[in-house]
């Protein structure tokens, strides 16, 4: 891992300038542990901008608009997209920053680009993927997103991927298991010594439960999968809902919809950076050590925590699980499976860049940081497939399986 040099020309700001208004304890970009490759320091913006910039102008961030989580993409143009899910996550997270005097810039990094290893449809797809390489390592998304990053992004002639810094790859990894951190070095230690990441991290993994506990009610009543009068039973929606109705008792229809779940977003977002706030009180930490050593700091109160999960419940039960979504995932497997196989059976019918040639260097490529496991083959296989757009692999099964189609 290189350490950033800062060597500017006069007049221009540094990150210390950039940054002064920040927290002792918030991550600072001029106290970075580095990027895995040398570059001269940015001009007029910080290391964690810089890295921000380089996600936006990704291939794998374009890709997000065309990838969904619940509703395949053609299903509808108003329901969610990757893109947009992101986009929601990193309003959220920078709102909660800027309350906590964190850094912004970090925390948008981050939002941005956790879901650039998912797969075409959803948690389908990623199941999907996961069966077919059960015997080479397996797929998990977290671990995909760090290859994005690290690997397979092919914008700058030095070296592969973005070269984003240390702690923003860290916030991507936000699951790892035991296993694959033993390979990660530096980047998965957290995950055998139970030492925590950034703040900014941790607040970017709440805000994406936030964002999408919210957009799915709002997506499955548009859906007519699921209706209004069962989220009676949830006491997080009624609770808003009805103190909606009673400020506005002539609005109806999508309207108080929206004014419901603006209320949401913006009590557990409220709640979020008060229950943050209070166990900074408590814990005092004077720097980012003092938070990686302390235990989670940025969580909700008991009771709201208890209200959010049990909306997550309903989710579980009324959507994800909804006879129709299940009919959807189930062609996402067959897709992700038959496409799988095909490559497997016969390898020349990848695109060139995706055909191991001769022998491979053994090196991660479910994490460009760690060891291989397994068929290289078949890693580069899930690279592709994970590539996908739900579109795109839809069209691709067609001109494998289907005899009119080129």
């Amino acid at each position: 891992m290189s350490e950033i040099k800062r060597e500017l020309p006069p007049g221009v700001p540094t990150s210390l300038d950039l940054e002064a208004h920040l927290a002792r304890y918030a991550a600072h970009s001029s106290q970075s542990r580095g990027r895995r490759h040398h570059e001269a320091p940015p001009a007029a913006r910080t290391e964690f901008q810089r890295d921000r910039d380089r996600i936006v102008h990704s291939t794998a961030f374009r890709r997000l608009e065309y990838k969904t989580q619940v509703f395949v993409n053609h299903e509808g143009d108003l329901f969610r997209t990757r893109l947009t899910h992101s986009l929601e996550v990193a309003q959220i997270a920078r709102s909660v920053a800027r309350n906590l005097r964190l850094n912004e810039d970090l925390v948008e990094a981050i939002s941005l680009a956790h879901d650039l290893g998912h797969t075409p449809f959803g948690h389908a797809g990623q199941d999907a993927l996961h069966d077919c390489m059960r015997n080479n390592g397996g797929f998990e998304h977290n671990l995909q997103s760090l290859a994005v990053v690290d690997q397979l992004e092919e914008h700058y002639g030095a070296f592969d991927g973005l070269n984003l810094c240390f702690e923003t790859r860290e916030g991507i990894l936000k699951h790892c298991s035991r296993e694959n951190a033993r390979k990660l070095g530096d980047l998965g230690e957290r995950f055998l010594t139970g030492r925590q990441p950034t703040l900014e991290a941790q607040i970017a993994n709440l805000a994406d439960e936030i964002a999408y506990n919210n957009h799915d009610v709002d997506d499955g009543l548009r859906s007519g999968l699921i209706m209004l009068e069962q989220l009676s039973e949830v006491s997080l929606w009624l609770t808003h809902f009805e103190a909606a109705r009673a400020e506005y008792p002539d609005i109806e229809g999508r309207r108080l919809i929206h004014e419901t779940i603006r209320r949401i977003i913006n009590m557990l977002i409220v709640d979020l950076i008060d229950s943050t706030n209070r166990n900074l009180a408590r814990v005092k930490p004077e720097s980012l050590d003092d938070v990686r050593q302390a235990p989670t700091l940025v969580m909700h109160s008991e009771e709201i925590a208890a209200q959010a999960a049990a909306l997550k419940r309903f989710l579980f039960k009324n959507l994800y699980r909804h006879y129709r979504v299940m009919r959807m995932a189930n062609k996402a497997r067959r897709v992700v499976t038959g496409l799988f196989d095909a490559f497997t059976d016969d390898p020349r019918l990848l695109p060139p860049a995706y055909q191991a040639r001769g022998p491979v260097a053994e090196e991660s490529a479910n994490d460009a940081a760690a060891p291989t496991h397994g068929s290289s083959q078949a890693r580069l296989i899930a690279h592709y497939i994970a590539g996908m757009t739900d579109r795109y692999a839809l069209k691709e099964y067609q001109r494998l399986f289907v005899i009119d189609n080129n």
